[in-house]
């Protein structure tokens, strides 16, 4: 065969750079208030490829009011994905509409995703209790000569509380203040000694029977700035930790109510859903000795008592 004759080597045909999804859009009408959009874990979910998946935002043109519109997701990417996620959606003013998207993969044939929409807040309520009335700050003394500035100390725990912001802990210690009134609207949990934050996770109760998808050591679990308080908390060890540690966890709540300690795994709240005001978890090894701040395995009376 002559050089001309040569045939050049095959070649694999290429990968198409557009894959096509099934998408569909819904315009969502909604009153005032506070909602929770949840998405329940698919059944075929993919979670290399996040299909499928949901977003919720406003929609395009005049129906659009981003001033009485506030939209957060737990995850920080805005996705609510395949293994059960939600947002939170809060409507000021007017009724008005949110866009809901759902992306599918090409050849999905079991329907869209389950999605469930909970009203957690009326229209200018409050939840639980009225917002307390801020002090009056006292006169500022002139300021002291500043000392060397230190190394900030490692929490085991975090909080954003109402007024207060983020506040950071430590394991076997309260986080947040009991009798305050101040409520929780987020949490953090990234142990420092004896468990690592891969092996703990952890959900915030949203309503009766409603808890926020499982969120991964380290993670914040709530919301920031929208005024809804965490009305309880599960806590929970997995991988090795689990073999070798059990965690504890009691909570007070702003009607006065305690809760705990209660053992990993079980939902920390009040009956009355009242907000959360301050929390304390305690890890222990197991076959340790339990003391009175742990002894949490055995049923609690009424699920709480009222100080």
């Amino acid at each position: 065969m002559s050089e001309a004759e040569t045939t050049a080597p095959a070649r694999a045909p290429s990968q198409p750079r557009v894959s096509e999804l099934k998408v569909s859009g819904h315009l969502m009408n909604l009153e005032p208030g506070l909602f929770c959009i949840v998405q329940s874990p698919a059944r075929n979910g993919d979670a290399a490829s996040g299909l499928p998946g949901v977003r919720v935002s406003l929609p395009p043109g005049a129906v659009s009011n981003p001033d009485a519109v506030t939209i957060r997701a737990f995850r920080d990417d805005g996705w609510l994905g395949p293994s059960g996620d939600a947002a939170l959606v809060r409507v000021s003013g007017g009724p008005t509409q949110i866009l809901v998207t759902v992306y599918q993969a090409p050849g999905a044939t079991d329907g869209a995703p389950n999605l469930q929409v909970l009203r957690l807040i009326e229209p200018g309520a409050q939840p639980a209790a009225a917002v307390p009335t801020p002090a009056v700050p006292a006169p500022v003394a002139p300021a002291a000569p500043v000392a060397p500035r230190r190394a900030p100390e490692v929490m085991d725990l975090l909080a954003h509380i109402q007024g207060r912001g983020d506040t950071g802990g430590r394991l076997d210690e309260w986080l947040g203040t009991i009798g305050s009134k101040a409520w929780i609207e987020g949490f953090a949990i990234a142990p420092t000694r004896d468990v690592a934050p891969d092996d703990i996770e952890y959900q915030a109760v949203l309503g009766r029977g409603w808890l926020s998808p499982w969120v991964d050591g380290g993670q914040f679990c709530g919301s920031r700035g929208m005024g809804l308080p965490v009305l309880g908390l599960r806590i929970r060890l997995r991988g090795k930790a689990a073999e070798t540690y059990e965690c504890f966890y009691s909570a007070s709540f702003i009607d006065g109510t305690e809760v705990g300690p209660v053992a990993g795994g079980e939902a920390c709240e009040a009956d009355s859903l009242a907000a959360v005001e301050a929390f304390k978890l305690t890890l222990r090894r197991k076959g340790e000795a339990a003391d009175d701040a742990t002894s949490a395995a055995k049923p609690r009376a009424a699920r709480g008592k009222t100080r």
